[in-house]
């Protein structure tokens, strides 16, 4: 990469230059890629996928910048129903999801459509329509940086919780290279969200085909607003920007009653709706929040970036969304994508 900036490198188009950027296209050459980042006597790398899920810094980044780019599937029968199924972790996956339909494995046909690499999925243990990578994932192979080896993880010890990981809360310290799920033959897992049963025109607990579901899916995402458009006017997005926030009983019983959708996620926790909070408070899709901050034309809770906009003030937009929502209702809003690169 000649002259690289993290702008390059992320789907928000933010963020400045990098002294060095070293993209993995062929796992072979791992083994140089280390050498080569040792070399060079700067630490742990940034590690990126697609860059989907990060705010990067205007200061960029002042060392190696690791795009993993490597692609891959190998499957393997356990049993009459299981399938182990290894996937490199630059990988999209959106594409494995795909092939996952195709030949009939479910445990992550509701996770269609969701942008980035398999390698960064149990970073923020991507989820979407009841399911999340934590209920697939049996093992990940990654490179530890302070242990200076390459480790394997079993699903257990890579801390999985409602977006959030082991490896979100040690930025810089692991490359993950590869993910192994258990998928098995079998119809789609039970239809627990009420909006995406009404896509398919189920009843809740229902166990459609697995393409069934991920055709669904993707129906439901295209009409939120939801699947990256490169060529649209709302490109340069990072998906959600808040995750459903935690709420008291109080809190959920009170903001139930006025319309806003409350669930338990997986640990058992009480999260309403970040986006209805936002619309609650006066924001709509298109709706301008700073010069170059805009709602997504289709969705409020996606914010894209336009010309002119820098992370900083990407950044301040954020933060001034979530304390309007906060003055307003008592809850507090936190920001989904991560924070890379140098501060400011």
């Amino acid at each position: 990469m000649d002259h690289p900036t993290l702008a390059s490198m992320t789907t928000l188009r933010l963020g400045g230059p990098v002294t060095n950027a070293l993209r993995v296209s062929d796992p072979d050459d791992w083994a140089e890629s280390v050498r080569t980042i040792a070399a060079r006597r700067e630490g742990a790398p940034l590690t990126l996928g697609h860059g989907s899920n990060v705010i990067a810094s205007d200061a960029g980044h002042e060392g190696t910048v690791l795009v993993m780019n490597t692609r891959g599937i190998t499957a393997k029968r356990l049993d009459n129903t299981t399938v182990a199924v290894t996937v490199h972790a630059g990988h999209p996956l959106a594409d494995l999801t795909s092939w996952a339909a195709t030949k009939h494995l479910a445990g992550i046909e509701c996770l269609a459509g969701i942008p980035g690499t398999v390698g960064a999925a149990p970073v923020q243990n991507a989820g979407a329509y009841g399911q999340q990578i934590s209920d697939a994932l049996d093992h990940l192979t990654a490179r530890d940086w302070d242990m200076g080896r390459l480790r394997t993880l079993p699903a257990q010890a890579c801390r999985l919780r409602h977006r959030d990981s082991r490896f979100k809360n040690a930025p810089g310290r692991w490359t993950i290279l590869t993910v192994t799920f258990h998928l098995t033959r079998s119809p789609a897992a039970p239809i627990t969200y009420r909006p995406l049963a009404d896509e398919l025109g189920v009843g809740l607990g229902t166990r459609p085909p697995v393409a069934e579901v991920t055709t669904a899916v993707l129906a439901n995402r295209h009409r939120r607003g939801l699947l990256l458009d490169p060529h649209g006017p709302d490109a340069r997005q990072a998906g959600s920007v808040f995750l459903n926030p935690s709420v008291t009983a109080g809190q959920a019983a009170r903001w139930s009653a006025s319309g806003c959708p409350v669930h338990t996620d997986s640990d058992g926790q009480l999260r309403a709706s970040a986006g209805w909070l936002l619309e609650h408070v006066g924001y709509r899709p298109g709706s301008k929040i700073a010069d170059g901050v805009h709602c997504s034309e289709r969705r409020t809770l996606t914010l894209t970036a336009r010309d002119g906009v820098t992370s900083a003030g990407f950044t301040r937009a954020l933060a001034e969304l979530s304390a309007k929502v906060e003055t307003t209702t008592g809850i507090t809003l936190r920001p989904e994508p991560v924070l890379v690169g140098a501060r400011s």
